[in-house]
């Protein structure tokens, strides 16, 4: 563990975002800001109403031909339905472009100055006091409950539909998957279809959104990041909290990488917690001036890639902007991070996904580690794009294993499981019983949760 060469193939993609010149002053925003026209929120409205209906009249367009009375309809039937068809398709693709009618055409995109400073929104600086007063005066709002703080896993994906159906589906199953953990684990969760700010788009669009729920959220003590393409595969272990009382960011990743080697990869920002608090504010100011697209990003690639260890040279991304800006400013922030790697925060799925088996045979959920990765996380695959660094069959097939493999801890409580992983379809494997209840006290994972170990970074 810790060796560069073991883990160069979690690298990000180099079409996933950016970050901009690390800079200190703060003298605006240098953009204008307009907000979107009543007139064509509405419209986008009545396009996703008329999604909904037309979907319908082709589902029902589709059973018929499906049994055969098709042919019962007249020629002018026929007419209709083929432009049914062709609305919906035309609505998919207008919103798929982002387009409306209202829009100007050929408006020039203008894109930050690079000259002035990028900030988040107004400078928060006793987020600390003012939360510990809010908390006193809502105690119905507490930040720990039954001894353990209260934690909001944060997850989304972009606002219009995917390439293709397939990956809306495992969107849809990845969701699923989250929803079942923070449910066995008391979890709170949001699932994000905004973007917050224009101009953080792709992976930066994460930090907007983090800090409008921090200061939305008084009463969270932890926010928890998760990229979409990121599933539980471990449905009983816990995060130790605890063992980040002296903590603000935790984080996984290597020593050293970050320190010996100041590799590009030395962590992973797929998968990280933020305390709620005023350093967090602090070090979001200072990782959003490097995202806004344009120039800026692109400026700062090229800084990324000359401080970095075997980093390509591509626009600014939000993985790379944090590990310097940890390293060019270590005495500032270090001392509040933790580099975790005892178990799997982020678990590259290249080396996890054909090991299931080996796994269930030998090991147990409980662990979190490379004996049954906690998370496994799918970087390289773009199930919702058109484009990839694996192959789509490949991915797709990996996902299906990995949900399956996370579902099946799932389903063991009410007799099921999955007939393979590469399979949905789930068979019976226990029988039912006039005494449920034993099966309730056996199988139940809230009953039966493990946190991982409390020992230092390493």
């Amino acid at each position: 563990m810790g060796q560069e060469n073991n883990i160069t193939a979690q690298k990000r993609s180099s079409g996933g975002g950016g970050n901009g010149l690390p800079t200190t002053t703060a003298n605006g925003r240098g953009r204008s800001t307009t907000l979107m026209p009543r007139g064509r929120q509405l419209h986008k409205t009545f396009n996703n109403i008329k999604i909904t209906i037309l979907c319908g009249f082709v589902t029902i367009l589709v059973l018929r031909g499906t049994i055969g009375i098709g042919n019962l309809g007249s020629s002018s039937d026929d007419a209709a339905n083929q432009n049914i068809i062709e609305e919906t398709n035309r609505i998919l693709a207008e919103i798929r472009s982002d387009s409306d009618p209202s829009d100007p055409v050929n408006e020039p995109e203008f894109f930050f100055n690079i000259n002035d400073t990028f900030t988040l929104g107004p400078k928060i600086s006793d987020w600390d006091k003012d939360r510990k007063a809010w908390s006193e005066q809502n105690p119905e709002f507490p930040n720990y409950i039954n001894g353990k703080p209260r934690i909001l896993l944060v997850t989304g994906s972009p606002p219009k539909p995917c390439d293709n159906a397939i990956g809306d589906h495992y969107l849809l199953k990845a969701i699923k998957n989250k929803i079942d953990y923070c449910r066995l684990h008391g979890i709170e969760i949001v699932y994000n279809l905004a973007h917050l700010d224009k101009e953080l788009a792709g992976y930066w669009a994460k930090l907007p959104l983090i800090r409008r729920l921090m200061l939305s959220h008084p009463e969270v003590e932890w926010i928890w990041w998760m990229d979409s393409d990121a599933l539980f595969t471990d449905m009983v272990f816990e995060i130790p909290v605890s063992k980040y009382d002296n903590y603000n960011l935790v984080v996984h990743g290597y020593p050293d990488l970050m320190f010996e080697q100041k590799s590009w990869i030395a962590l992973n920002t797929g998968s990280f917690l933020f305390r709620n608090c005023q350093w967090s504010l602090d070090l979001l100011d200072e990782w959003a001036p490097m995202g806004p697209k344009g120039p800026v990003r692109e400026e700062a690639g090229k800084i990324l890639t000359a401080n970095l260890k075997g980093r390509p040279a591509f626009e600014a991304d939000d993985q790379s902007a944090l590990i310097y800006l940890l390293l060019s400013k270590k005495d500032r922030w270090m001392d509040k991070v933790f580099l975790e790697n005892s178990y799997y925060l982020h678990g590259y799925w290249a080396g996890l996904v054909d090991r299931y088996e080996e796994m269930i045979e030998k090991y147990h959920p409980g662990l979190g580690d490379e004996r049954w990765p906690f998370v496994t996380h799918f970087v390289g695959c773009k199930p919702c794009g058109s484009y990839g660094d694996y192959p789509v069959e490949r991915c797709l097939g990996s996902m299906e294993r990995a949900f399956n493999f996370a579902d099946n801890q799932v389903l063991k409580l009410y007799g099921f499981r999955h007939r393979g992983l590469l399979s949905p379809k789930i068979k019976r494997v226990r029988n039912e019983t006039v005494t449920p209840l034993e099966f309730v006290d056996q199988f139940d994972i809230r009953r039966h949760t493990v946190q991982g170990s409390s020992g230092s970074q390493s």
